[in-house]
């Protein structure tokens, strides 16, 4: 047997179980319901993945070790925000902030179509949503903020996370970027950015675009005010009003190798000007030719390289 045949063998062993799981849970009550969830099958029992460009099977722990990036062809696969915390934060250095923060369904926000087939009804309220995701990732939302040491130099740092609602930014994700930038302005800490979203939260309507603004002026205090430094790290994908704000506004803009970064889609803009565009124009490589990010640097040498700016910038040690 080979290694594909019994992946897809495990795959499907794996979907049975659930399907068990599930269809023995359907009387329980509310509580056991939650706990059922909380249950992922697929990742307790997955040793392999797939590589989204070349397809090539990879050992899930030789895949963790190399920083999420595949052996066969180099193609960067997305990192959920707890290993991104890891790369450039010094061991036991790393202090969250704002843990406990959740958002409120404010607009009473209901979906007409089902985004995962955990959810059993086709009307799910935007709570349902948050709280599915909650169990998935174990965040609270979609980005964790804290203060941590790199290379010995404190640091504020945000790290998005696009395996919550796809990295959206609702009032919680400004709330706590916004808090991690006032903390870093009263305490003279640089701040960094790891931006991976697909723009504004809808279901938050208005409330989530009023975060671009709040966000900004809470930089120009930061940056302008105070002259102290933002760099922004954009890995793929980053879209939407998170690239229309301060995903652009560092005053070093960090891009990874071969991510997808823009502000409306290609499809779209197709569709706007009623012409095609060129391939892979919303690409790293592409965008850098045309002067919109300062440094292309790979997960492998991105601390290295932030040390170094920060050295350039006179930040000390502590």
């Amino acid at each position: 047997m080979s290694i594909k045949e019994w992946f897809e063998d495990r795959r499907k062993i794996t979907g049975l179980i659930k399907n068990s799981v599930e269809s023995d849970s359907k009387d329980a009550n509310e509580t056991e319901k939650n706990k059922n969830l909380s249950i992922d099958y697929a990742k307790t029992n997955r040793l392999w993945a797939q590589c989204d460009n070349c397809e090539s099977l990879l050992y899930i722990r030789f895949l963790r070790e190399n920083q999420s990036v595949c052996k066969e062809c180099g193609y960067y696969l997305q990192m959920n925000s707890s290993d991104r915390i890891e790369l450039p934060i010094d061991r036991d250095t790393w202090r969250p902030m704002d843990e406990d923060m959740y958002t409120l369904d404010v607009l009473q926000f209901h979906s007409e179509n089902k985004i995962e087939e955990h959810l059993d009804s086709e009307d799910e309220s935007y709570k349902d949503h948050i709280t599915f995701y909650q169990i998935e990732t174990g965040l609270t939302d979609a980005i964790q903020t804290g203060i941590g040491q790199l290379n010995g130099i404190p640091i504020a740092l945000g790290v998005m996370d696009f395996k919550f609602m796809g990295g959206s930014m609702g009032s919680v994700v400004g709330e706590k970027i916004t808090r991690l930038i006032e903390r870093a302005t009263a305490e003279s800490l640089p701040v960094i950015m790891v931006c991976a979203s697909g723009g504004a939260r809808m279901q938050e309507g208005s409330f989530s675009l009023m975060q671009m603004a709040k966000i900004a002026s809470a930089l120009y205090i930061h940056q302008k005010d105070k002259k102290l430094l933002y760099i922004s790290i954009l890995t793929s994908p980053t879209t939407g009003g998170v690239t229309a704000s301060f995903g652009m506004l560092g005053d070093i803009i960090i891009a990874e190798p071969k991510a997808y970064i823009a502000f409306a889609g290609k499809r779209v803009i197709e569709q706007t000007l009623g012409q095609k565009v060129i391939e892979d124009f919303q690409v790293t490589e592409h965008l850098f030719g045309h002067g919109l990010f300062d440094l292309i640097v790979s997960r492998n040498l991105l601390k290295g390289v932030l040390s170094e700016l920060f050295r350039l910038y006179g930040l000390p040690r502590k």
